[in-house]
């Protein structure tokens, strides 16, 4: 039988104005997609830590947690293996930084979109979905 891999991220979710953060980056199979900044926990990391420094890493935004808005869970094939991936994603908010990724080499591009317009940009099911947990927020 084989092996299933678990992978725990998060992820945040800018809202300010009416208006989100996306940023472009590559999937899997190398496809450019829009969608919102997350990544793995590190060893002894929260998924609050994780969330708030992943951004960071993403964005250049440091944010602040002001809520937490859902899972999701999702699978997946890397590399031939099946994944069992769940993501913890927050409601953020802006208290500094310069708008400039620390990890240029992931992120192509970052935007401020309004939720309509981003919802035609979003590649992901989940995604959408975190979306219409915005509008109630």
């Amino acid at each position: 039988m084989q092996e299933i891999r678990q992978e725990h991220s998060a992820g945040g979710l800018i809202l300010e104005d009416g208006r989100v953060l996306l940023i472009r980056m590559r999937n899997l199979e190398g496809r450019e997609v829009w969608t919102f900044p997350k990544g793995h926990l590190d060893p002894g990391e929260t998924p609050e830590q994780a969330a708030l420094r992943e951004v960071l890493e993403e964005t250049g935004w440091k944010c602040e947690i002001l809520s937490d808005l859902a899972t999701a869970r999702y699978s997946f094939a890397r590399d031939g293996v099946p994944v069992e991936k769940d993501v913890r994603w927050y409601l953020l908010k802006r208290v500094g930084g310069d708008g400039v990724p620390l990890t240029p080499e992931e992120v192509l591009a970052a935007r401020w979109l309004p939720l309509e317009e981003a919802r035609r940009e979003l590649s992901y099911p989940s995604d959408l979905k975190l979306l219409d947990l915005l509008k109630s927020a």
